[in-house]
C-alpha cells in the first residue's frame, strides 16, 4: 500500500470495520508495528489509534483550513481540549508575568480558563479560527492563535510558561503558524504587537522572520502604566 508516502500528511483512514479517523499520519514499518496475531506489518498512528495495513480499507491525503494540528522539530500545535483549562489556570492566569505586558488574561481563574476552553473548542468548525495549545512531549505549556481576520490580514500572539523563556519554543511555535497561515490559509498579512519594554516577545518576532513597522507612542495601556506599543508584520512572498 505504499503508506509511507503518508508520513506526516493530514489524512483521512477508513478501516475494515467502517470507522474513520482524521489528522496527521505517523506511519511506522513492519519491524516497528507488532500485529496483535503475532506477524509484523506496517501501519499508520492517527492520534492515539493505530491501523494495520490490512485493516486499512482506504487513505488519502487531504486539504485542512483552521485549526489543523501543526509539527515542529520538537514541538506539536493541536486543538484545545477540556483537560487544557486546569493547568492553563495553574501556568498562565496565576502568573503574573505572564500578562504584564498585555493585560490580557483569559485563565485568570478556574471558571474562566474553563469558559476560554469551551469557547476555543466551539469555534473549530469555522475555518477562519486559529487557536493552538503547544504541546512537548505530551505537556501543555503554551498557546498561540491568530484572531480578527478581515480583508486578508490577522493578527497573532502566544504565551509560553515562565519556565520554559528562552528556549526558542516561542519562536519554533511562531514560524509554523506564519508559514501555515502564509501558506496554507492564503493570508496575505499577518500582525503582531508588543510593548516595546516586552525584549522577549520582541525577539521571537524578529527571530521568526516579522518586521518592525510602526512604533505607536504611549500606544498601550496597562493598568496605571503605559508603554510604547510596537507593531511588526509579516506579509506573504
Amino acid at each position: 500500500m505504499e503508506l509511507f508516502r503518508f508520513d506526516q500528511k493530514h489524512v483521512r483512514l477508513t478501516d475494515i470495520y467502517g470507522n474513520t479517523l482524521t489528522g496527521i499520519a505517523d506511519c511506522y514499518p513492519p519491524e516497528y508495528c507488532m500485529h496483535e496475531y503475532g506477524e509484523d506489518e506496517e501501519g499508520v498512528k492517527i492520534g492515539d489509534f493505530i491501523v494495520f495495513g490490512s485493516q486499512i480499507a482506504s487513505i488519502v491525503e487531504i486539504e485542512v483550513h483552521g485549526t489543523a494540528e501543526l509539527r515542529t522539530e520538537r514541538l506539536t500545535l493541536r486543538r484545545y481540549r477540556p483537560e487544557d483549562a486546569e493547568p492553563l489556570y495553574r501556568q498562565l492566569g496565576s502568573d503574573p508575568e505572564m500578562y504584564r505586558y498585555s493585560g490580557w488574561n483569559p485563565y485568570a481563574t478556574p471558571e474562566l480558563a474553563k469558559e476560554t476552553v469551551r469557547r476555543f473548542i466551539g469555534s473549530y468548525d469555522d475555518d477562519r479560527f486559529y487557536g493552538w495549545a503547544i504541546d512537548f512531549e505530551d505537556v501543555l505549556f503554551g498557546t498561540i492563535g491568530a484572531y480578527d481576520y478581515e480583508d486578508g490580514r490577522i493578527e497573532v500572539g502566544f504565551s509560553i510558561v515562565r519556565a520554559c523563556w528562552g528556549r526558542g519554543y516561542a519562536t519554533e511555535a511562531l514560524k509554523a503558524v506564519l508559514k501555515y497561515l502564509t501558506e496554507n490559509e492564503g493570508i496575505s498579512c499577518v500582525t503582531a504587537w508588543c510593548a516595546e519594554e516586552n525584549t522577549g516577545s520582541r525577539r521571537v518576532l524578529e527571530k521568526a522572520g516579522m518586521r518592525l513597522v510602526r512604533t505607536e507612542t504611549d500606544g498601550l495601556e496597562v493598568g496605571d502604566r503605559v508603554y510604547d506599543r510596537l507593531v511588526f508584520e509579516l506579509r506573504a512572498d
